[in-house]
């Protein structure tokens, strides 16, 4: 439901709003009170400018769903500081500066910052820290309402699927359980010739070409090339370290030696710097390796294939002794995912050639040789490699025996939820609360929100 009445005020009054200038005469207001806690126009407002920072889109109904979501933040937040908590200042501290770094970098400065918001620097760095530290009490509250819910029985497990009709029940993906080998093609070599090609274009740029055509034409950074290497002007920590510390080190306009980070080889031109911040352009190179390499990588990893399916091998000892990688040579070569430690994937978390690479083997098979990526870097190097399929888990309906630690986290889940909705209603009923009119036409996934409303005069 679209929120009428305020969004009238909001929209008669979108600069005063959006600019902040809350200090200059501007009326602020109070829109909702929860306890001894009080929620302006203001503080709506930055939460929705926040969001628009950060990229995010808005819309009149988004305040709605906002100022709820603050209203149970409040209840949270009062029942944490009379349960005597503490803030995590480490938490705190780390999410200001990630926080800060994002929309700096999002906005292009600290005047640009400060222009969007309305204030100075200063003033919205203790706002913010004042904010997360509320979000670290609120959140401390829900952990320790959470942990509260008694230990769940596999009974519990058995009677949440016995209430469920079977097309309820989760679906749970084909999952593959793999090992693999790798070799690595000539680095030394393959590096050694991109670094003579950068060099040689650095010598380009000194002897008066420009950096910004140079980038176009030979970058490999998609995102940065056809803006002429161009960065803009972002926080040195969202970069790789080594490519930061090299360009805080640079005076504008000079290029700097070749710089090594995971994702390649750059060359690195700032041109403006601004605190821990700045702008440069870079012209991005990566290895590139010959068929040569190629062939030679497969000669091995088919006569490893042979000798696997004549039984005179095993994998395991196999990947022990010939992969290179070495995050699974050291586990016989089998894969586990980077980003949840599991030893079994579904199929849009394997890279699309290591997919295609086994996409139609039986359980025990090996994939033929293949050139596929490593995971180091934003987008891998190149790696040759043959896989074994050592388990594949059908799509299914989840069942009690076969996925009971999946059925387990939806019951935990289940739970959490609530424990978390009784605490918030039994807040709102128990609490002091009033809520400005101006909201009264907004859909509250709660009723009993509705019943808070101050009276109208």
């Amino acid at each position: 439901m679209v929120l009428c009445a305020a969004a009238c005020i909001f929209m008669m009054l979108p600069a005063a709003l959006q600019a902040q200038k809350y200090g200059d005469g501007l009326i602020d207001k109070s829109i909702a009170v929860v306890g001894n806690e009080m929620i302006s126009i203001s503080q709506l407002e930055e939460e929705v400018q926040m969001m628009r920072a950060q990229g995010l889109a808005s819309d009149r109904n988004v305040r709605c769903e906002l100022l709820e979501q603050m209203m149970e933040s409040k209840l949270f937040l009062m029942q944490a500081r009379l349960d005597s908590l503490s803030v995590n200042n480490d938490m705190v501290e780390g999410e200001l500066r990630n926080r800060m770094d994002m929309i700096r970098s999002q906005l292009g400065g600290d005047e640009e910052m400060e222009k969007y918001f309305g204030k100075p620097l200063y003033r919205l760095r203790q706002e913010w820290r004042k904010a997360l530290e509320d979000q670290s009490l609120t959140q401390q509250m829900q952990s320790n309402i959470m942990s509260d819910i008694p230990e769940i029985t596999p009974f519990e497990v058995k009677q949440f699927v016995e209430s469920l009709d079977s097309a309820d029940l989760p679906v749970v993906p084909m999952k593959y359980q793999l090992s693999q080998i790798c070799i690595y093609p000539d680095r030394e070599a393959a590096n050694m010739a991109v670094k003579e090609r950068l060099l040689a274009i650095r010598e380009r740029i000194i002897n008066g070409e420009k950096f910004s055509t140079l980038a176009r034409i030979y970058s490999q950074d998609p995102g940065s090339a056809m803006k002429g290497g161009e960065l803009g002007m972002a926080s040195k920590s969202i970069f790789w370290p080594a490519f930061s510390d090299a360009a805080m080190a640079l005076k504008p306009g000079i290029v700097s030696q070749i710089v090594e980070t995971p994702d390649g080889f750059h060359i690195i031109e700032v041109l403006e710097k601004k605190g821990d911040m700045f702008n440069a352009r870079h012209i991005l190179m990566k290895p590139e390796y010959t068929s040569q390499d190629m062939e030679n990588a497969f000669r091995v990893l088919d006569s490893l294939k042979t000798e696997l399916n004549n039984g005179a091998v095993t994998f395991d000892l196999a990947a022990r002794f010939y992969s290179e990688d070495p995050a699974t040579k050291t586990n016989g070569g089998q894969m586990s995912d980077p980003n949840t430690g599991s030893a079994y994937f579904e199929i849009d978390q394997l890279k699309p050639q290591d997919y295609a690479a086994i996409k139609d083997l039986k359980e025990g098979e090996i994939s033929a040789p293949f050139e596929s990526l490593d995971n180091e870097g934003r987008s891998g190097n190149t790696i040759y490699k043959i896989i074994k399929v050592d388990k594949i888990i059908p799509a299914h309906t989840a069942t009690f025996t076969e996925d009971y630690d999946l059925l387990l986290s939806i019951v935990k889940q289940k739970k959490s939820m609530e424990a978390i909705d009784n605490f918030i209603n039994e807040k709102i009923g128990t609490t002091y609360i009033v809520i400005d009119p101006l909201f009264k036409d907004c859909a509250f996934n709660r009723e009993a929100w509705s019943e808070k409303f101050a009276e109208t005069e």
